[in-house]
């Protein structure tokens, strides 16, 4: 009795429909296995993603010409094309030209991080990312800690070559410290909305595309390269509120005058705003993706 029992149990299992495998994500399974990391490994771990970001502008050069030859080229062209034209003479025209050009260079060096966020993701490197025990925000904030040196080198080389054809800034080593100082942090700030492009884009060159559309008419349609009196009345209106603007104004106070005006706060201010607008909007859409 026994043996027919055994019999019929092991044939009823045999003839059983196996339980459906589920498939799992091995990366998925990772990050969901790992602890959470400490204040000091993320800061330890975006460090080390940002010194991969510097290794990867030593081994592509022609990310570096957007911070190198840029700022000789339009410093000279604009010098000696619009100089004449505008102040009378070249000599006359750098106190007006060099600040508008470190505003931007900066703000165009600032779009390349999203665009190398967008590479990065079309590339497959965030895969491999999402399978370490890393934090996750390491690998949108090393990048974003990387491009304070290309800002630094931006800005650093634009007066570097006003020095070279006869810009003479009156506020000093600190006034022009300053001015460094104030486009660096307005960069950084900025980055954080091309940074939230590379995260909602489908392709690099759509971040370009759409960075280039904002960021030239920010750029001419401001005081950077032209006085203000010279404008039509509609457009100087526009021109006065233009936050590219007000940190061209600041630059030159405080590299020709050595001055800190009432155009810092209102810099500075723009870029809190972005900040606290983009950053978030930047982390969450790039959660998605890790």
């Amino acid at each position: 009795m026994n043996t027919a029992t055994n019999t019929a149990t092991t044939a009823l299992t045999a003839t059983a429909p196996a339980a459906p495998l589920h498939t799992v994500d091995p990366a998925a399974a990772v990050a969901a296995a790992r602890a959470h990391s400490t204040p000091a490994e993320i800061v330890g771990q975006t460090l080390i993603m940002a010194w991969r970001a510097l290794k990867k502008m030593r081994r592509n050069p022609e990310q570096f010409f957007d911070v190198t030859i840029q700022p000789l080229l339009f410093t000279a062209m604009f010098a000696y094309i619009f100089g004449g034209a505008i102040s009378g003479g070249v000599g006359a025209y750098l106190p007006v030209l060099i600040p508008g050009i470190v505003a931007q260079t900066v703000l165009t060096t600032c779009m390349a991080t999203g665009v190398q966020l967008r590479e990065d993701m079309e590339k497959g490197v965030f895969d491999r990312f999402k399978s370490l025990p890393m934090a996750r925000i390491a690998p949108l904030a090393g990048p974003m800690v990387a491009d304070l040196v290309r800002y630094l080198i931006a800005a650093g080389l634009t007066f570097v070559a006003g020095l070279a054809i006869g810009y003479r800034p009156g506020g000093g080593v600190f006034g022009v410290l300053g001015a460094i100082l104030l486009a660096i942090v307005t960069g950084w700030s900025l980055a954080w909305i091309f940074t939230w492009f590379g995260t909602i884009t489908k392709s690099a060159k759509s971040v370009q595309g759409i960075s280039m559309l904002i960021l030239f008419p920010l750029t001419f349609l401001s005081n950077a390269f032209v006085p203000v009196q010279t404008l039509p009345h509609w457009l100087a209106d526009f021109v006065k509120v233009n936050p590219v603007s007000h940190l061209v104004s600041a630059t030159r106070a405080l590299a020709n005058h050595g001055e800190i005006t009432g155009e810092v706060g209102w810099t500075l201010l723009a870029c809190l705003a972005v900040i606290v607008v983009f950053a978030p909007l930047s982390t969450r859409s790039y959660r998605r993706h890790m």
